[in-house]
């Protein structure tokens, strides 16, 4: 029980796009107390920049002291020219993340072995990837400037010096430096790591936690090398005549033979990268060996070349086989990955739909398949932009990028019409369909609050259902085109002259992607604090460790979450703290896996003095249903039991992002919100009637249920009027109430007193008689 000299440290997490410490800590002022720079925690400041206390806590019926911290992660993944054009990597990234998206792994049988392919094929996917981007910008730098608009005779960048016309050599070397330095940029981003201090091993022993999984791939060295390896190897293709034309002298042939040998060599590595006795048989020199053979290649190559062509003859073929290699993995990838679904099928088939894996499971093939097709899109916008900047028409660009025209304009059209059926009907008419929803009543006592309530209800409810499933109808649209449009390709069928308009629709939607993506690359380089969009993209895909793609940025999740368990270790030294880890948005997500990683670190003593936090969190209809393997449902409710139900959320029925937590299928009956959920035993189950605070909250089981807008001016909190959707929790009062229950200072529902007040003579009670009182008091209904 507490004594009269406890004291509370909400260790506040933000969430997605980063924000200051001010705002972080609703505060005029704040000032760093620990970190390296990178991760900080800050406090609130005085006048005089000194760390300043918190608000008190009413809490055990009096006010209990309160320290806020803050942890800023944000410079992980915004601010500086290098984390602007991680920006470019984004289809590695997608990729990276399809491989967390997969179903958990069978401890044993046929599934195991379905699921070993599975990521098999995400490595080689992963490998096309990085091929197809060095293949692509190869088509810009080599072919399109070097080739053909710096050959003699052509009115194409006419400002150059004549003698850079003159010599091949010379011409070539200059389009292949880029392509070096790319490379070179790619192998470092993928060694970059975040240094953490005070780290220590997870144990992941007994049963599975939110966040066992959380680690980088010890082949991570191994990937790195072998996509190095297979762009050196695309880069000496090109010049060669590409993967279909060898050449006719000897040495050409050679040269030829060794390229297309290390790109198969780095497919095969790539696929049996799980059998560890091969893996570890290549150490770091021979990693550093096979490098300098892949690098003394592209030397080769370059020296071999006596007359540069008009045109590369290599690039069509490169670009092409890699295009449609890429293409067919994926559709094997997502064809295998249907029966390692259906296996995976019994882990969840009893939960309700609203919990269960989006696609049952499947949603990693349309993920892969987003990814390639971005990374198709993205090359083809970016030559497409690049021949209009030169301004020359005739310069002569692979065919395969009309087809890509044709599939993005597809694209467009289908995401249109779904986003206007969607939006402009479907919404409209779930608002006049169900009107103003009970729970909303209970939650608002204005008239005119539960019509503007029951407006953002309805179309934040639609958005958490729908969204997910207009992207997959979207990317599988365009998958079945792509598919149909390879079938003319490779039968050399003329195009339909109705497709046109979409291909210049394709055009304009790729050179506006190219455009504006490298336009946000330039704004978030030049001024971090303009960058938020590029910072929610980088803060979803950087959330994860690199498993199947090497080159991707640096995973924060790996450094904020050891710190902010070290950070509570060190809180809970003292005896007479209790740690709350209040996280919003995405902290919301790091706040449940730090507080599991210190349930397995902790003795169980300090358990009892750690709590959770979220407002405004994604985890039950995003997270837990995109990556069932990371965040289990059984293991979610294995960490609110072993919380002790110290796990509490804050939600808003008008905030689409966030949402419900610990809880689900909602029901009011009899003016009282029923529903399902964890149950502080570890179990799930019906719980009891929501019970409704002073603030207006309902709270059901872990959940506190917010109105919005707000009822009234609360003393000690700033007003925050209108319907505030996924803004200003902190507004609310019943954050600090759901800071006390998730302290252990008072249950929802029966605000308790101290202890001196229930029991004058607690410490003389028999010891027999002290886990019963606990037991009782930890399983109240209440």
């Amino acid at each position: 029980m507490p004594g009269p000299d406890a004291r509370v440290v909400e260790i506040r997490v933000a969430g997605l796009v980063g924000t200051t410490g001010e705002a972080l800590l609703d505060a005029t002022a704040a000032v760093d107390v620990a970190g390296d720079g990178i991760g900080q925690f800050t406090r609130p400041a005085d006048r005089l920049r000194r760390p300043a206390p918190g608000p008190v806590l009413p809490a055990l019926g009096r006010t209990v002291p309160r320290i806020i911290e803050g942890y800023l992660w944000s410079r992980m993944t915004s601010g500086g020219v290098a984390k602007a054009t991680w920006a470019l990597l984004f289809p590695f990234s997608l990729a990276n993340v399809a491989h967390w998206m997969l179903p958990p792994v069978p401890e044993r049988g046929f599934g195991r072995v379905l699921a070993a392919v599975c990521r098999s094929l995400l490595r080689i996917a992963s490998l096309a990837l990085t091929m197809l981007l060095v293949s692509q910008v190869a088509v810009i730098s080599l072919d399109l400037i070097a080739a053909q608009c710096l050959a003699p005779n052509t009115g194409c960048l006419d400002w150059a010096p004549s003698w850079t016309r003159e010599s091949s050599a010379l011409r070539l070397t200059a389009g292949v430096l880029p392509l070096l330095v790319l490379i070179f940029l790619l192998h470092l981003i993928s060694s970059t790591n975040w240094a953490v201090a005070q780290s220590k091993p997870i144990t992941a022993e007994g049963e599975p936690l939110p966040g066992d999984d959380l680690r980088t791939s010890p082949d991570t060295p191994l990937l790195r090398c072998l996509h190095t390896l297979s762009a050196l190897a695309c880069v000496a293709l090109l010049p060669l005549g590409g993967p279909l034309r060898p050449p006719s002298d000897a040495f050409g042939a050679v040269l030829w033979g060794v390229a297309v040998g290390l790109i198969v060599l780095g497919l095969v590595l790539v696929a049996v990268l799980d059998v560890r006795v091969l893996t570890r048989a290549i150490g770091r020199w021979t990693q550093r060996l096979v490098l300098g053979l892949g690098l003394v290649l592209v030397i080769a190559v370059v020296v071999r070349v006596r007359e540069l062509p008009q045109v590369l003859p290599g690039t069509q073929g490169v670009v092409e086989v890699i295009g449609g290699g890429l293409l067919a993995v994926v559709v094997l990838f997502a064809l295998l990955l249907i029966p390692a679904a259906l296996l995976a099928r019994p882990a969840w088939n009893t939960l309700p739909r609203r919990l269960r894996p989006w696609v049952g499971g499947w949603a990693s093939a349309p993920a892969l398949a987003l990814a390639g097709l971005l990374g198709g899109g993205f090359g083809a916008g970016v030559a497409i932009a690049a021949r209009e900047l030169l301004g020359d028409d005739d310069l002569v660009l692979p065919r395969g990028y009309t087809l890509l025209t044709m599939v993005w304009g597809v694209g467009i059209v289908v995401a249109a019409v779904l986003a206007v059926v969607g939006f402009a009907g479907a919404v409209p008419r779930r608002r006049r369909k169900r009107g103003v929803p009970k729970v909303v009543d209970m939650l608002q006592d204005k008239p005119e609050d539960c019509e503007e309530a029951a407006a953002a209800w309805a179309r934040s409810a639609w958005e958490r259902r729908r969204l997910h499933q207009l992207v997959l109808s979207t990317v599988l649209v365009m998958s079945a085109a792509t598919l149909a449009l390879l079938t003319v390709r490779v039968g050399d069928l003329p195009l339909p002259t109705w497709l046109d308009p979409l291909s210049a629709l394709g055009v304009f939607a790729l050179g506006a992607l190219a455009a504006g993506l490298l336009r946000v690359v330039y704004t978030a380089a030049t001024s971090p604090e303009r960058s938020r969009h590029l910072g929610a993209l980088a803060d979803l895909v950087c959330f994860w460790p690199r498993a199947a793609h090497p080159t991707v940025p640096p995973c924060y999740a790996l450094k904020v979450v050891p710190e902010l368990a070290a950070r509570t270790r060190l809180h809970l030294e003292e005896p007479n703290t209790r740690v709350v880890l209040a996280g919003y948005n995405l902290g919301g997500l790091l706040a449940v896996v730090t507080a599991a990683r210190l349930m397995r670190e902790l003795p169980e003593a300090d358990r009892a003095r750690v709590g959770v936090l979220t407002a405004g969190s994604p985890l039950q209809w995003g997270y837990q249903r995109a990556f069932p393997a990371v965040l289990p449902h059984q293991g979610l409710a294995r960490l609110f039991g072993q919380l002790d139900g110290r796990w509490r959320g804050l939600s808003r029925g008008t905030d689409t992002f966030g949402g419900g937590v610990t809880t689900w299928r909602h029901e009011v009956k009899d003016d009282k919100l029923h529903g399902v959920g964890y149950l502080p035993d570890g179990t799930v189950g019906p719980l009891a009637p929501a019970e409704c605070g002073t603030s207006g909250a309902v709270v059901l089981g872990g959940d506190h249920w917010l109105p919005d807008p707000l009822r009234a001016p609360s003393p000690g909190h700033r007003w925050a009027p209108g319907v505030c959707r996924h803004a200003d929790y902190l507004a609310d009062p019943e954050w600090d109430r759901a800071v006390a229950c998730a302290a252990g200072l008072e249950l929802p529902g029966k605000p308790m007193r101290p202890a001196a007040e229930q029991f004058p003579l607690f410490g003389d009670l028999p010891p027999v008689e002290r886990p019963r009182f606990r037991a009782d008091l930890r399983h109240s209904p209440n």
